[in-house]
């Protein structure tokens, strides 16, 4: 069926269709829905029950059911009921956490749902690509991603980048009744569409999405699973060892066994990469709400890592607003003259702001009454202006054309006569911030006309000054990045606090990959970039990522897609291009830098939360797995029993999840992921532990001659509550006091806590120890704690000697809407 569409003749397809060049009207639309369904591909659901019991399935969870067989074969019932809630407790966590998680990007995915523009009632307005139906009129521009099946109307041939979808690397020509299909970018041109097919019906099947999976494993998620990986390999180790001796020495094999399966479970750090997704989905959250949307959720981690941003001047550092100026005529042109021809190569329903500030020129709203427009060629970045074919009051034609001024001139026949003084005029233009727009006309078959130029200003934002200090202060280089020309950016340049370093970005486009050492060090030293086409942009990229450098890179238009996949972490400004929207791993709702500044600020504190989980991580499980084997290794004695470490277990993955909604600081330099530092400072905390649980050991066997089955609960409890106080350590990089914990952590520690003195007093599941031994176990813990917190301190000062404590709050002088 769909197949015969695509090759119908137009006037058959419209009669087919039930349609025309000036489309449906919205009831009809609003019955076409109804009939044919969004268009959009329904995702695979999985039954979420199914989901459930994939927690049930893989190593760990085989391990837990191992344990919980080897208990009922041994008939210890109560180990088999606390492993069984171990093993629910994990599934229904991690299944929670990661449906969270979901949500999360199911939201994300709704706030960048595509916008088409379609012709209802005779009418061009703004409608989600999911509504459209069979029979719509849209329009395709520059930039935009197909949003369905469409038969091209009449106009102009457009440019089709397929690859997409074929994988044909070229954009191919398509012109008018041929065929656009879903998922394509429009890379020139601009044109009418009949959409024939939608959703599941289009020829690939496969609607646009902005949103990628959340599957992309990013450096720091690399990092500590190579962590995690180090902790088994370390667990199953010293556990081998356990159960060697023990079998050497003639134990019971079944509560061998039973036990070693459970201290292998306790050690190996199960919730990592349920707790590594909470906290970037909940970061993600945070960013949304800044009015920066994540396309995917390791992006988070790059732009922690950003230490150069590469900004475009038009709508991230100036307003995008533009006025005119005084106009400069040549051939005695009046300023009015000038201003109309330039606006009848103009277009209001575009919404440019070059062709919304010429039209805002005209004297009144009549002025372009008696013309009329038999045809226009948009704007794109390869010819950079506008034509437009008028038929005059008069019958006559003529032809106009807009852009900029160097592309106006040498289509002129008069550019030898006038070219000196429109230079001169330009570069006066420049001098005091001022973009020029050259205007040409030709009558008839005649040739161009040079006729004047129009000064365009567009003044910088007001918070932009003080929005790049902060990002300075935070260790990121801003760099402006401009088609404007060399002049303008300077001035710009200088009234944004950039410095005067501004680099002609046309002389180094040529050159490739080969750039000279001289070229390589001016781009990593200049301060901004002038005269800079699309494609320089990722030569700029380039060369800031071989010299060592994380860059992000703004961009809105079609051609900025490539530098924004390039770039460590592409952004996406407010008004961009679907397919630059496509490319980026960041977009903005919101126009300035202050978003862009702002994201940066979560994402560092993103990344402090994925840290001090690291470190608490690998310490706990050092201690644990340390003191087990040496106890049961040289004093032949098992310091706690397998439902002991069960409980510690659920206890710990149970609290730290709320370590994603931390208060935490974020540094003053670019993030980057430091192991030497983690592991110096995680192994110094587990070896310490290990020191004070040997020392509560001996005071409870030789200082108060306790039995066997009490000290046990000692440890457990002592394991228990100093194991969640290393929280409060590693969440800072000074004293523990220096930030405020969030609510949510103090609530969800201090309730785990309770429960777990709460069993080792009243004895659930082991020797009830009572009050008094009770609060000595919480003393003993606080005033290790208070040493700990001191041991850290020094650990930091030898493993990252360079970093400040992270004491207090940054206290940046800029402006409420940056700081918030």
């Amino acid at each position: 069926m769909n197949d015969d569409l695509k090759s119908l003749p137009m006037i058959e397809l419209e009669t087919q269709l039930k349609s025309s060049p000036d489309g449906l009207s919205q009831v009809e639309a609003q019955k076409r829905l109804t009939q044919y369904g969004p268009n959009e591909i329904e995702e695979k659901k999985v039954n979420p029950f199914l989901k459930f019991l994939t927690y049930f399935w893989g190593p760990i969870p085989w391990m837990i059911e191992a344990a919980v067989i080897l208990s009922a074969v041994a008939r210890h019932w109560p180990d088999l009921s606390i492993i069984l809630i171990l093993l629910l407790a994990n599934a229904v966590v991690g299944f929670w956490e990661e449906h969270q998680a979901g949500n999360a990007i199911a939201a994300l995915k709704a706030k960048l749902a595509i916008n088409a523009r379609v012709k209802r009632d005779g009418k061009w307005v703004s409608q989600a690509a999911s509504e459209l139906v069979p029979g719509d009129v849209i329009r395709l521009r520059l930039g935009d991603i197909v949003p369905a099946d469409a038969r091209l109307l009449e106009g102009d041939p457009i440019e089709v980048d397929q690859s997409a979808l074929t994988g044909e690397s070229l954009p191919a020509e398509r012109k008018s009744s041929e065929t656009v299909f879903s998922g394509s970018i429009i890379c020139q041109g601009e044109i009418g569409a009949l959409v024939y097919a939608t959703g599941t019906n289009t020829y690939f099947g496969k609607t646009a999405q902005l949103v990628q999976e959340a599957h992309t494993v990013s450096h720091f998620q690399r990092a500590v699973l190579k962590i995690g990986n180090y902790l088994i390999i370390l667990a199953v180790t010293l556990v081998a060892l356990i159960l060697c001796v023990a079998l050497f020495r003639g134990d019971n094999i079944l509560t061998t066994l039973q036990f070693a399966l459970v201290l292998t479970v306790a050690a190996i750090p199960v919730a990592m990469p349920t707790v590594l997704s909470v906290t970037m989905a909940v970061g993600a959250r945070q960013l949304a709400r800044k009015e920066a949307i994540v396309t995917r959720l390791a992006a988070i981690e790059e732009l922690a890592g950003v230490d150069v941003l590469c900004a475009d001047k038009t709508g991230t550092l100036t307003q995008n607003k533009l006025t005119l100026g005084d106009p400069f005529g040549v051939n005695d042109i009046s300023a009015d003259q000038l201003i109309l021809n330039a606006a009848l190569a103009s277009r209001a329903d575009n919404k440019d702001a070059i062709d919304l500030a010429v039209l805002g020129g005209l004297k009144n709203d009549q002025a372009l009454n008696g013309y009329q427009v038999m045809h226009f060629q948009p704007f794109d970045p390869v010819h950079k202006r506008t034509e437009a074919l008028v038929k005059g009051a008069d019958g006559k034609e003529f032809k106009v054309t807009k852009g900029a001024p160097q592309v106006i001139l040498e289509l002129s026949a008069n550019a030898g006569e006038v070219g000196p003084f429109v230079d001169k005029a330009v570069n006066e233009f420049a001098a005091r911030g001022f973009r020029s727009l050259g205007v040409a006309r030709a009558d008839g078959d005649g040739p161009w006309q040079f006729i004047g130029l129009l000064p365009l200003f567009d003044p910088p934002r007001e918070e932009a000054k003080a929005t790049i200090a902060t990002a300075q202060l935070m260790g990121v280089n801003v760099k402006m990045v401009t088609g404007d020309q060399l002049a303008i950016a300077r001035e710009t340049s200088r009234e944004l606090g950039l410095g005067k370093n501004i680099l002609d970005a046309s002389g180094f486009g040529d050159t490739k990959y080969h750039e000279t050492a001289q070229l390589v060090e001016a781009i990593e030293q200049a301060d901004g970039f002038a005269q800079v086409f699309p494609e320089h942009k990722f030569h700029i990229v380039d060369v800031l990522q071989q010299r060592g450098h994380i860059v992000g890179m703004t961009g809105d238009g079609v051609n900025d897609a490539p530098a924004l996949k390039k770039s460590d972490c592409g952004i996406a400004v407010s008004g961009a291009t679907d397919a630059a929207r496509a490319a980026a791993s960041i977009v903005l709702m919101t126009p300035g830098l202050s978003v862009i500044i702002d994201a940066i600020k979560e994402s560092r504190k993103t990344f402090q939360r994925m840290n001090s989980y690291a470190i608490y991580r690998i310490a706990e499980t050092l201690r644990v797995l340390l003191f087990m084997t040496l106890a049961i290794l040289i004093f032949n004695f098992y310091p706690l029993t397998a439902v002991m470490i069960v409980m510690l277990a659920l206890f710990n993955d149970g609290a730290i999840l709320s370590i994603a909604y931390d208060n935490v600081h974020y540094k003053d330099k670019p993030e980057a992921w430091n192991m030497h530092m983690v592991l110096g400072v995680a192994t110094a905390l587990g070896v310490i532990g290990v020191v004070s649980a040997f020392l509560l050991f001996y005071l409870g066997e030789r200082v108060f001659h306790l039995d066997r089955a009490h000290i046990q609960t000692l440890m457990y409890l002592k394991l228990s509550v100093a194991g969640h106080l290393t929280v409060f350590l590693t969440r800072t990089r000074g004293p523990f006091w220096s930030i405020r914990p969030a609510r949510i952590l103090l609530v969800a520690v201090i309730g785990t806590q309770l429960v777990a003195t709460l069993t080792a007093v009243y004895g659930v599941f082991m020797t009830p120890i009572g009050w008094g031994w009770a609060l000595f176990v919480w003393g003993y813990a606080l005033v290790w704690f208070l040493v700990n917190d001191r041991v850290k301190l020094l650990a930091y000062r030898i493993f990252d000697p360079t970093a400040e404590p992270l004491l207090i709050k940054k206290s940046f002088n800029v402006t409420a809407n940056i700081s918030r």
